[in-house]
């Protein structure tokens, strides 16, 4: 019997799993936190719902990542490890798992922000058609206090 990718939606029985996939991340695929949060304020996300959809993709019966659509139509698409060290057959996976996302979710258009130190995935999305569209920048508000010395070392 072959096995059928299957999307179920997120359920508070999946933190473990989740935090795990989060665990498993890259410093270079973050985008959006430089340290993991505790497993409580994970649960705690989870549960607030922070995505349009937010699946379990399942490889028969096992749990084989996630996938989530924000309510900007972006897409996040995590597997878990043993996916991840053989990137080439992840290929054919991850565009299988973003089409049952996508007919389940129809938009106008989908967007996926990464990390720019993601080579391989870069690599990827642009031979699968994807465009890139913007670069996006961030100042954390401890490094605030060098823009207004620019300005003031300007203004004098």
């Amino acid at each position: 019997m072959e096995k059928v990718i299957v999307l179920k939606e997120v359920q508070k029985s999946d933190c473990s799993f989740l935090y795990e996939l989060l665990s498993e991340r890259k410093s270079y695929e973050n985008i959006s936190h430089k340290k993991n949060p505790t497993y409580v304020k994970h649960v705690k996300f989870v549960m607030s719902k922070p995505y349009a959809k937010w699946y379990i993709i399942y490889y028969g019966k096992e749990k084989i990542g996630s996938i989530n659509l924000t309510k900007q139509d972006e897409v996040g698409i995590r597997f878990k490890e043993p996916l991840r060290s053989v990137f080439q057959p992840r290929k054919r996976l991850w565009l299988q798992v973003l089409k049952i996302m996508m007919k389940k979710n129809p938009r106008n258009r989908y967007l996926i922000n990464i990390n720019p130190r993601n080579t391989k995935m870069k690599n990827f999305l642009k031979n699968a058609g994807f465009e890139l569209i913007q670069y996006t920048y961030e100042i954390p508000k401890k490094d605030f206090l060098i823009i207004e010395n620019i300005l003031d070392h300007k203004t004098a």
